[in-house]
């Protein structure tokens, strides 16, 4: 008897920062997983073209319509730019026709932009692009571990839509995934749940172990080390696009959290901290 296969036929990083479009009338041929994890765009979901931010995870299977428009959006300070970042994975299999079947899977869901869930995602195109055995198969490996985070994530956002304070820890750090990139103060996370800043710094503390700026500093990080890794951007381009003040701040905080600097981990030592 022949075991599950889940083949993952393209995967990649997408760095926009010029208009770009693309449609698929037709519907798609295999399964599409795309993970925004930076700026936003304009995508296709249940029939509608919907704005899609950072957190956002989009879900097609075969026969979808596809139809992705990157523009030029409104910023908060008034000025329009094209920005946005994703993680795409196009695949297959029995495995997978077996997952997506199992559970309910919305066209759209959030998902948490930490370490694990970029770290799958990395490891999934690094395995995927050296293409032989065993390569292929770790592909598989790390990209079976996402799909399985994808599918728990949706089970804990369901169970804390039920429940008050769960909810608006939910919410906070929903609020926090969409504008860390973004100047941001404790007190506008804390307005957006109408909560005053010591409920709210107490509620998400309690909920996630840690503080609301350092993780807001979490994503920062993470968000740069995939911009050092992937994209041609200058190292200050990155610090000041990833919402740092300051090159040397950025600089200081990344040594710190990884032991090298930004630009020992883009020379090629990158693999000593994934």
């Amino acid at each position: 008897m022949n075991s599950p296969t889940c083949e993952v036929l393209a995967a990649g990083y997408s760095h926009h920062t010029k208009p770009f479009y693309i449609q698929s009338t037709r519907g798609l041929r295999n399964y599409l997983i795309r993970f925004q994890v930076e700026g936003c765009c304009r995508a296709l979901v249940d029939g509608e073209v919907r704005l899609i931010s950072a957190g956002d995870l989009l879900l097609y299977k075969p026969k979808d319509q596809y139809d992705l428009r990157i523009e030029p959006e409104l910023q908060p300070g008034g000025e329009s730019e094209v920005a946005s970042g994703d993680y795409y994975f196009f695949c297959r299999g029995s495995w997978l026709e077996e997952w997506w079947g199992r559970t309910v899977k919305q066209s759209r869901m959030r998902l948490p932009i930490n370490e694990d869930v970029l770290h799958l995602c990395r490891q999934t195109i690094l395995e995927q692009r050296r293409g032989k055995a065993p390569a292929k198969e770790m592909a598989e490996y790390y990209f079976r571990l996402l799909c399985l985070t994808i599918e728990r994530a949706s089970q804990e956002q369901q169970a804390a839509s039920g429940k008050g304070k769960s909810f608006l820890a939910y919410e906070m750090k929903r609020y926090i995934e969409e504008h860390a990139l973004s100047p941001l103060k404790i007190e506008d996370v804390a307005g957006h749940v109408d909560l005053s800043v010591s409920r709210a710094v107490h509620l998400f503390r309690s909920m996630f172990n840690q503080t609301i700026m350092q993780y807001v500093q979490q994503i920062r990080l993470s968000v740069a080390k995939e911009r050092i890794l992937f994209s041609k951007m200058s190292l200050e381009q990155i610090a000041e696009m990833s919402g740092f003040n300051s090159y040397t701040y950025f600089y200081r905080v990344f040594k710190a959290r990884y032991g090298l600097s930004p630009k020992e981990y883009r020379s090629g030592e990158a693999f000593l901290i994934d």
